[in-house]
């Protein structure tokens, strides 16, 4: 027990100017981290967007996901996705999640932000305001 820090003398020796860096989320680890919504291209569609054929084996719930990501890509073309992918270098949108190898398939964050957006789109709120329920929610 003797050689384990306790947080407070791990907390002494850390400068708080650091610690407060790593909590603003400003670190990226060498990856540009993109934190603002992009705007959604023009003439984007689903066409991209896997299948049922191409999701199977996998949960209907997460089928149902994509079902409603298909359903408004233009809209989701212009949301951030908080789940860690944005520091990839293919990454744009939570669309891209839904597409090529399908992150969404298992991340919980990619589909919690696919509902969220579908269901606000569902109620009739705008862009600006879907993108602020993510924000409030995921950020």
């Amino acid at each position: 027990m003797d050689s384990l820090v306790s947080r407070r003398v791990f907390l002494r020796a850390v400068p708080l100017s650091l610690i407060a860096w790593l909590s603003s989320g400003r670190a990226s680890w060498g990856h540009p981290r993109q934190t603002e919504h992009p705007d959604p291209r023009p003439g984007i569609d689903a066409s991209d967007v896997l299948t049922v054929e191409q999701l199977a084996g996998s949960d209907k719930d997460v089928i149902a996901i994509f079902d409603m990501v298909r359903e408004i890509p233009q809209i989701v073309d212009g949301i951030h996705c908080y789940c860690g992918c944005a520091t990839q270098p293919e990454f744009r949108s939570l669309l891209i999640c839904y597409t090529g190898v399908g992150m969404a398939r298992a991340c919980h964050i990619c589909q919690g932000e696919g509902k969220l957006v579908y269901r606000r789109w569902k109620e009739g709120q705008t862009l600006d305001q879907i993108r602020r329920a993510i924000d409030a929610r995921y950020a």
